[in-house]
């Protein structure tokens, strides 16, 4: 999985700073290794008016984030203009990924259920997704019609704690009793 997809697009980094004098910005990199990012064509940031193209001239790992030019931007000050908007592709810029696997955004708004043999209840719906190291984790939060107003956090793992994931259904099927 990987993670924060919008209907438009999927944010997949922001940028944090200014990296030098040259005109170069610190990423935050939402991708997965975090290098990805430099290898997607067609990048834009999100400004308030709208989305505006970018093309970054040149890019590279630096400590625990990337660091990387924007095409016609050549000194500090351009590239402060930059500072803390976010990065976005388009939705279909995506890569194909292999059966059963989504992306975190898709997971997104869905409503999470605990499936049994006698019962269907309803637990919330996915907020977000965050990452431990060991697994991702649903992050569900209480909805219209959920059988409490707890927020969950229910580890994601498919054949085990996730029975089934219907994109077209908007649903997650769990084996994660509402009392845990």
């Amino acid at each position: 999985m990987s993670g924060p997809v919008a209907n438009a697009g999927l944010t997949i980094g922001r940028i944090t700073g200014c990296f030098g004098v040259k005109g170069w910005i610190k990423i935050h990199s939402y991708t997965e290794p975090a290098e990805n990012l430099l290898n997607f064509n067609a990048l834009q940031i999100q400004r308030k008016d709208g989305l505006e193209p970018i093309e970054l001239s040149a890019g590279q790992r630096h400590g625990k984030g990337l660091v990387a030019q924007i095409r016609g931007v050549d000194d500090r000050n351009q590239a402060q203009l930059y500072s803390g908007l976010d990065i976005v592709i388009a939705a279909d810029a995506l890569p194909e990924l292999n059966q059963g696997d989504f992306y975190w955004a898709q997971l997104q708004g869905l409503q999470v259920w605990y499936c049994s043999a006698e019962q269907r209840i309803l637990l919330g719906i996915v907020d977000h997704l965050i990452e431990t190291g060991a697994n991702d984790v649903l992050v569900v939060a209480a909805t219209e019609g959920s059988i409490d107003q707890r927020e969950r956090l229910i580890p994601y793992l498919p054949g085990n704690v996730v029975s089934r994931v219907d994109l077209g259904a908007a649903v997650i099927e769990v084996d994660w009793p509402p009392d845990f």
